[in-house]
């Protein structure tokens, strides 16, 4: 199939956002209805939560993989190629692919209202996974659970990560609330792993659970983690004592998403898979996930290090300022961010500008984004030596160029920048 066929099944789909933001699940099931239910062809693991999904997903696909177990991964947003989204066997499907699966999907939509742009890659992943005769299939949520088009799947295992405050205007005004948006991926009697910390939600997901017959696994009381001086860990689990286990992603926080990790692998051995700890160990520290705390080294005296990191919500930005601190507070730090105009960009802002010594504002190629010039003032009170370059890779050019081979280049605030920032970065062949 040709690449203009691949590009306009693109330009197609990307057409499909002007509809928005629509939850439900009746458009997204008579879509799969129509193709004679692709998503019960394979077993899945189902994940929600505010920050961690997509590296969780990540790993354990990779672990999945890595036991014998021919296995898809749904994920969102891509940073470069749509194609990122859907992958088997931790490799992205094809432009053919993507072409079969988008027509397959277009003949099958037939209802009402047309389907919101996440409704349809939604579907095309199902048809696609059962098409290739996966086994199991890791699928991270959209948006919130209860109403997201993910949800019309029927997991063996649940996992909730964390939960804040986010997407407000969808999902609630309180963390409880959220956590019942979030939990409503529960299903009846299946297990469910969750790291979700505050008293109001885990008694929201308890209440669940319980209505469901659902096992519900807590971190902090089911399992845990101890942190080690030479940067590996011990695990506590349901039914094992994992000793010297090592992720290979920076951050404290992914130790937290490796318990998450580690305590859904032990459900799934509970259901009779065949998942060693030598795979298991393995696959934890060698698995990648692109842009969040990706890092690029410094090249030498030509190029300084770079540090990628979606930092696309409060949580996960108050996690990277606190790595910059830890791990950079010897460094002079040159910020590139842009951020997305339905996150609070003020205490984003707080979290990051500390540790750093100049600031790039930016604007990613979206309609969502916040204008720089708004970001000004705020970002100038913290950091007098800020200036704006709204496209993101003239940005990162300028960073590059104003910034020492033996200083920090830290590129954040929005996945949208990211990525446009990881295809810049491609171009000058600056590689991860």
């Amino acid at each position: 199939m040709s690449h203009d066929n691949y590009i306009k099944c693109l330009e197609e789909m990307y057409g499909l956002r002007r509809f928005g933001i629509k939850l439900g699940l009746d458009v997204i099931g008579s879509i799969l209805d129509n193709l004679k239910n692709p998503e019960k062809t394979f077993s899945c693991i189902h994940i929600a939560g505010t920050n961690g999904k997509g590296s969780i997903a990540s790993a354990l696909a990779t672990i999945l993989n890595a036991s014998g177990y021919k296995t898809g991964l749904y994920t969102s947003p891509h940073l470069i190629d749509f194609n990122e989204r859907i992958c088997i066997n931790n490799t992205q499907i094809s432009n053919d692919e993507v072409i079969t699966s988008y027509q397959a999907v277009k003949t099958a939509c037939r209802g009402k209202r047309e389907p919101t742009f996440f409704e349809y890659t939604t579907a095309m992943a199902l048809y696609q996974f059962a098409k290739s005769s996966v086994d199991w299939a890791v699928i991270e949520t959209g948006m919130g659970g209860r109403l997201d088009a993910t949800n019309i799947l029927s997991p063996s295992l649940s996992i909730i990560t964390n939960i804040s405050l986010e997407h407000r205007s969808y999902l609630g005004n309180t963390i409880a609330e959220i956590a019942g948006e979030k939990g409503g991926i529960i299903k009846a009697k299946t297990p469910v792993v969750t790291g979700v910390t505050q008293k109001s939600a885990i008694n929201v997901l308890k209440q669940i659970a319980s209505e469901k017959s659902a096992p519900l696994y807590r971190s902090g009381e089911h399992f845990k983690v101890r942190r080690n001086k030479n940067g590996h860990f011990s695990y506590s689990g349901i039914d094992h004592q994992w000793k010297n286990m090592k992720t290979g992603l920076p951050g404290s926080h992914q130790v937290d998403n490796a318990a998450l990790i580690l305590a859904a692998c032990e459900v799934l051995i509970q259901k009779g898979l065949c998942i060693e700890l030598d795979q298991i160990k393995k696959s934890l520290a060698t698995y990648s996930w692109p842009g969040r705390l990706e890092i690029i080294p410094a090249n030498g005296k030509v190029t300084p290090e770079i540090i990628i990191d979606g930092a696309h919500n409060l949580m996960a930005a108050r996690k990277l300022g606190k790595f910059l601190m830890q791990e950079y507070s010897h460094k002079k730090i040159t910020l590139v961010i842009g951020i997305l105009d339905d996150k609070p960009f003020e205490s984003i802002l707080r979290s990051l500008l500390p540790s750093c010594a100049r600031v790039v504002l930016t604007e990613p190629d979206i309609d969502r984004s916040l204008s720089p010039e708004k970001l000004m003032p705020f970002t100038q009170s913290f950091v007098s030596d800020t200036v704006i370059i709204k496209n993101v890779a003239s940005a990162v050019r300028h960073a590059i160029k104003i910034t020492q081979p033996d200083s920090v280049i830290c590129i954040a605030g929005s996945l949208y920048v990211v990525g446009e920032a990881k295809q810049a970065l491609e171009i000058r062949n600056i590689k991860s």
